[in-house]
């Protein structure tokens, strides 16, 4: 009787445990919430820099594949993504160009000759500021965890979908900043870069973004 009433207990425990730490969705009052915290901090933000570790998973790998840097935003629309392990490459995303820097072979793709890249451009510079909560261009849900805020974002367009799947950003509840990206490029295959060491609103020389 004893044992059968201890299996019982523990089936509830880790029922709760693992409940307790699965996302659950949010309702009305909490979304807008969430959205006005977000917009809000969005707003304030005029440089942002921070070290992220990118974990890129493939079917068929065994292991996921792991880089890390330094990441640079300044308002209004200047990115750099600065890998730094296991290899130097430089993505900066200015003046409607991305400039590629791969341990010096310089390249540079113009955002204006693409539609595809222009909403990427928009997709990655919004994901970094927390600024996405576009209706027109995604299906938007809205999750919580005791510790953050998750939005899943799928691209309307067709062709963007092509290419991305979903986008979830993983917000802090601390200060309604983005913490985590997550590309799914396919149902099995994704892209996670979770960012760590945040500062805002420090100064940003210009020379972060001259590739």
């Amino acid at each position: 009787m004893k044992i059968k009433t201890y299996l019982i207990l523990l089936t509830v425990l880790f029922f709760n445990v693992t409940a307790f730490a699965q996302e659950q969705k949010m309702n009305g009052s909490e979304i807008a919430a969430f959205k006005l915290s977000v917009n809000g901090v969005s707003k304030k933000i005029k440089t942002l820099s921070t070290d992220f570790v990118q974990y890129k998973h493939m079917d068929f790998l065994a292991k996921d594949i792991e880089t890390s840097g330094k990441m640079f935003f300044k308002d209004p629309g200047l990115l750099s993504w600065q890998y730094k392990k296991p290899y130097n490459y430089t993505i900066v995303f200015k003046n409607g160009k991305i400039l590629i820097n791969d341990e010096g072979k310089k390249s540079s793709v113009d955002i204006g000759n693409s539609k595809v890249f222009g909403k990427i451009n928009k997709l990655i510079i919004g994901s970094v500021s927390g600024d996405m909560f576009d209706d027109k261009e995604f299906v938007i849900s809205y999750f919580k965890t005791r510790e953050n805020n998750v939005t899943k974002f799928i691209p309307k367009d067709k062709t963007l979908l092509k290419y991305i799947k979903q986008i979830e950003l993983t917000f802090s509840k601390d200060d309604a900043t983005v913490v985590q990206v997550k590309l799914l490029e396919s149902a099995e295959d994704y892209t996670r870069i979770v960012m760590k060491n945040k500062t805002i609103n420090a100064k940003i020389d210009d020379s972060f973004f001259i590739n």
